[in-house]
């Protein structure tokens, strides 16, 4: 049995960080919008220093851009760029699944189910219209790459890309019921992962993120909930 962690100490920036990433992902920051530093600050209630910081890391990690002159900016993707983002991810989780398959132990295939469930229990409770959307370690596709074992590949899809695309999941569900297919698609994933059949959990993988793409370059309006 593994010792527990220490619990990681979050900082003023760290905060931040987490707030204004949620907020951009909600739509609450939608893409393009100007980053106001005094208008943030007011909004966390920090100072200058922190809140620079954690746009600095938003800058890192791709969610924000800064022109001189200009300032601050949430990224906007053009359609092509998107599409492209979306054939990288397909590739790059597809690879993570069938790793993950061969390289998580049966409790970990446990503790990804649970999370399956709870996400379930919260789809009910928001009348099958929301998908669960939370922290990194509660994210189905979060898990399954660190479960790749797989550094730099985890490295990619945690990194700037998972940041990257969750602002776009959260808006893809414009069709009533998709929230409910993206956890079936969920189970079926795991199912083949507990078989241990490497071929099948990376072809579903792939299928998942192929219909995440299209729900999101038809996407029109911003949607209410993350749906892949």
């Amino acid at each position: 049995m593994e010792l527990e962690r220490a619990p990681k100490i979050r900082t003023l920036a760290d905060q931040a960080f987490e707030k204004i990433v949620s907020a951009i992902v909600t739509g609450d920051l939608p893409p393009g919008s100007r980053i106001s530093e005094p208008g943030l600050a007011r909004a966390l209630g920090i100072s200058r220093g922190p809140l620079r910081e954690a746009i600095r890391r938003l800058e890192g990690g791709k969610l924000v851009t800064r022109t001189p002159h200009v300032g601050a900016r949430v990224v906007s993707l053009a359609p092509q760029e998107l599409v492209e983002v979306y054939f990288v991810r397909e590739a790059l989780e597809g690879m993570a699944c069938r790793l993950a398959t061969e390289r998580m132990s049966d409790d970990e295939l446990d503790h990804l189910e649970a999370k399956l469930n709870q996400h379930a229990r919260f789809l009910e409770q928001a009348d099958g219209m929301a998908y669960f959307q939370q922290s990194a370690d509660q994210d189905f596709h979060f898990l399954i790459a660190r479960g790749s074992r797989n550094q730099r590949l985890s490295e990619l899809l945690c990194g700037e890309l998972y940041y990257l695309v969750r602002i776009y999941r959260y808006r893809t569900s414009v069709q009533p019921g998709r929230a409910r297919e993206a956890l079936g698609e969920h189970r079926r994933i795991l199912e083949a992962m507990r078989r241990r059949d490497t071929g099948r959990a990376e072809e579903l993988m792939r299928e998942h993120i192929a219909i995440a793409r299209g729900k999101v370059t038809t996407e029109k309006t911003p949607a209410q909930h993350d749906a892949a």
